[in-house]
């Protein structure tokens, strides 16, 4: 039995720029210790990488009416098919280095439940990956020359023990809103929000939207509009990196750094954290949005 279990639900394989970077993306994984992977669904070129990387593949996940994917039936087949420990759900177009799998341990050994998450670098990747030895080092180096690190406002992994994020509501996977939800969910239900920027090092594979229907940003898909309602609202799926209230760092878990950013989002989110009311959560992020608005055009 594995530490960790991977799992992700990859796009088609079809377009030609997303075959390489996920091809990259599954190679660098197989590579990490103590890691088992699973790829969930059944979308174009899946079965061939399954093969290619000796994977397991989950094709029967639940779909919305539309054909995409629900991130409740993802990760439900993970969890039956796996009996790590440590979950990850994790993007198809990131690339990770054994450091993430010794922030799962160390994490896992000081909290009994969690959610981790953290920024990810952005690097321009056009070409098949060389995974001669010593890449893990090559590619840090070329993350730390050209890479650019992501605003807080990105998560593209989510590491916690198997028994947490038992009920999902029916997202569609690859659109906005679920992701905000789950570290919302973590925080309400006051498990941990730990972010691993410091320690960890994910590299996202730049990428545009051709793969999406019209090419139209995933935020803007009629799809994000259903994640929204499925999450609550609007102020549920405002939460982001600065929501969360523990750090990673040096392999110990620290409190969080207060910045401007992460005060704001406190004293916004503390009125549903703390007593459920969306109305005055609503109306506090509203000002905060008129005041930043007021400061940007003065």
């Amino acid at each position: 039995m594995s530490l960790l279990t991977i799992f992700t639900a990859p796009k088609p394989f079809t377009d030609a720029h997303i075959n390489v970077i996920q091809r990259n993306a599954l190679a660098a994984w197989t590579r990490l210790p103590d890691v088992e992977v699973l790829l969930i669904g059944d979308e174009a070129g899946m079965a061939e990488a399954a093969r290619e990387f000796g994977l397991r593949r989950l094709p029967d996940v639940a779909r919305n009416a539309s054909g995409t994917p629900l991130v409740s039936s993802i990760f439900a087949l993970a969890r039956e098919n796996s009996g790590s420990p440590l979950l990850a759900c994790v993007n198809t177009d990131v690339l990770l280095l054994p450091d993430f799998v010794a922030a799962a341990q160390k994490m896992a050994a000081q909290a009994r439940q969690f959610l981790l998450v953290g920024q990810r670098w952005d690097l321009d990747v056009e070409s098949p990956l060389d995974f001669a030895a010593g890449w893990e080092s090559g590619l840090a180096r070329r993350v730390k020359e050209s890479g650019k690190l992501h605003p807080p406002a990105g998560s593209d992994y989510f590491v916690f023990p198997r028994e947490c994020f038992a009920s999902i509501p029916d997202f569609a996977i690859g659109r906005a809103g679920w992701d905000n939800w789950m570290i919302y969910e973590a925080r309400r239900r006051k498990w941990p929000v730990v972010d691993a920027t410091h320690d960890v090092t994910v590299i996202h594979q730049s990428h545009d939207y051709r793969h999406l229907p019209g090419g139209v940003p995933h935020y803007k898909l009629p799809e994000t509009g259903v994640n929204i309602r499925l999450a609550g609202g609007r102020e549920t799926t405002r939460f982001t990196l600065l929501d969360a209230d523990r750090r990673f760092v040096d392999g110990r878990l620290r409190p969080r750094r207060w910045t401007g950013g992460t005060l704001r989002r406190f004293v916004e989110s503390y009125p549903l954290l703390a007593w459920n009311n969306y109305a005055l959560t609503g109306r506090i992020t509203t000002l905060f949005q008129r005041l930043r608005a007021k400061v940007a055009s003065s």
